[in-house]
């Protein structure tokens, strides 16, 4: 394992790569304006096992035989960019839809629900190539090769999934306090979750357009 000294350089650059809004932070706290607190929590512990997806297959070598192939690589990063999409869709029909109903119908229900946004949240990380790209980059610069490569990676990898996962959650709190303050203004909900809706949609065709890693 690294020694003291590098394991803290790792988890200063893991907390700073945590805390810089990517599309991880857009997205729950996206997922979080269209459903509410406990989707947004659901979501980012999604989005915290689809990152450990990535750390284990990086461990075992299948992210890089993926980065590898262009073809592998485009096929990935347009399922996801679609799924994302899809997503994005989906929250702008159904804040549309919940508009026509009474007020507390449109406040009191989750758009999703907390089960599907962790589904949801997992397939979402799990699917975007760009992750692998990172953890492939990032972990390997602090990997002692006199020790076990792949436990390294694995146990670095964790503390940068969780380091994420925990800045998420304070997002969706953040996020939560936001639309709960709007829960007197319908139509600010239904901009709110319009708006989220959007951003999903903006993610998927930010993905769409990410270029395979030079090799």
């Amino acid at each position: 394992m690294p020694d003291f000294s590098q394991l803290a350089l790792y988890f200063a650059a893991a907390f700073l790569l945590a805390i810089t809004p990517g599309p991880g932070i857009f997205y729950v706290g996206a997922r979080t304006l269209a459903g509410g607190r406990a989707e947004g929590i659901a979501s980012s512990l999604g989005t915290g096992l689809g990152g450990m997806v990535h750390v284990l297959a990086g461990s075992l070598g299948i992210s890089a035989i993926v980065l590898a192939s262009a073809e592998l690589f485009t096929a990935l990063k347009l399922v996801g960019a679609a799924y994302l999409v899809w997503i994005g869709y989906r929250t702008i029909r159904a804040a549309r839809r919940d508009a026509m109903r009474t007020l507390s119908t449109d406040i009191g229900a989750p758009a999703v629900g907390a089960r599907r946004a962790f589904r949801e949240g997992v397939l979402v990380e799990a699917l975007n190539p760009k992750t692998a790209a990172f953890f492939l980059a990032f972990i390997p610069q602090f990997v002692d090769p006199a020790g076990s490569v792949a436990l390294q990676f694995v146990v670095l990898g964790f503390v940068s999934v969780a380091l994420n996962t925990l800045v998420d959650i304070v997002v969706a709190f953040a996020a939560g306090g936001v639309r709960d303050g709007a829960a007197a203004r319908p139509r600010l909900i239904r901009r709110l979750r319009e708006a989220s809706g959007a951003a999903m949609m903006a993610l998927g065709l930010g993905l769409a357009l990410v270029r395979r890693p030079a090799s």
